[in-house]
């Protein structure tokens, strides 16, 4: 049986280390402040950004949440962010998706500063990213809280073969390009890779994350014995239950290691959303912080 890899614990070691950076900056006269737009009334979005209120207050980042109804303007939008990108109080800035249909969301990220942009969504932080930039700059919270993951459990990434299924912007894209700059050979799959080409590929991966919205795609004979799978899925069945992108209880006898759904990729999205806004704030203060995932 595969080794479980527990999303929960990790996240709770990353918070308390992202604490004790927040203690560090406070000794600087520093609170970290992030700045969240919501615009709308998406049940799920609710929650995510209480959720993501709750973990700041937790660890002493000062979170705001700018409520606006449906019907307000993309101008409306982008005044605000241009006032929150003047506010030195304010070290990130997130617009909750999805937006309403009438706004273009490209066009609500580019108004955000990349020195404060905490979701890494800025075409100058992508591209940073893809040209293997040095330094830190923020990158997509839940790829970035992937790579956490495997270096808490020692996943040897340079020379190993790895696959990613699913190209989003939001995590397979910045997935290719952060296993890359680690030295691992990446394959990255998506809708209109011929079957047998995705099952060979993924048959010789050492490392497999998926990232497509697909309830179980992952089947046992997609996997190779010992390999790490990192399912970023989460889907709700009919009757409610939740499952991800890899069948579970096919694949984990197979896998070396494995994350479960819920409970493994998910917990680690706030969790890194505050240790990039920690390391934004130290950045905009000019404090040297030691990385959050080498604490933990």
């Amino acid at each position: 049986m595969a080794e479980l890899i527990d999303g929960r614990l990790i996240a709770k070691e990353l918070r308390a280390a992202v604490k004790a950076q927040v203690e560090v900056l406070q000794g600087y006269n520093v609170v970290p402040g992030l700045a969240v737009i919501l615009v709308g009334d998406d049940p799920a979005s609710e929650i995510y950004v209480r959720n993501k209120g709750r973990a700041a207050e937790k660890v002493g980042v000062d979170a705001q949440t700018i409520r606006y109804a449906a019907d307000l303007s993309e101008a409306e939008v982008i005044a605000k962010i241009a006032e929150l990108n003047a506010d030195p109080a304010i070290d990130a800035i997130l617009v909750q998706s999805p937006l309403p249909e009438h706004m273009n969301e490209q066009h609500i990220q580019e108004a955000i500063s990349p020195e404060k942009d905490v979701d890494g969504f800025h075409p100058e932080n992508v591209g940073k990213l893809f040209a293997n930039r040095h330094g830190f700059f923020p990158v997509a919270n839940t790829p970035r809280g992937v790579m956490t993951m495997l270096h808490h459990e020692h996943v040897e990434l340079a020379g190993k073969n790895a696959v990613v299924v699913g190209r989003s912007v939001l995590v397979g894209t910045p997935m290719f390009a952060l296993l890359q700059r680690e030295n691992a050979t990446v394959s990255l799959l998506h809708k209109y890779t011929p079957d047998a080409l995705r099952h060979q590929l993924l048959r010789q991966a050492d490392i497999i994350v998926v990232a497509t919205g697909v309830p179980e795609l992952i089947k046992a004979e997609d996997v190779q014995p010992g390999a790490v799978v990192i399912d970023v899925g989460i889907n709700r069945m009919e009757d409610g239950h939740l499952v991800g992108d890899v069948d579970f209880a096919a694949v984990e006898p197979i896998a070396g290691k494995i994350t479960p759904v819920p409970g493994g990729v998910g917990p680690m999205t706030i969790a890194t959303l505050l240790e990039t806004t920690v390391e934004l704030a130290a950045q905009h203060h000019d404090v040297t912080l030691e990385a959050g995932w080498q604490n933990i």
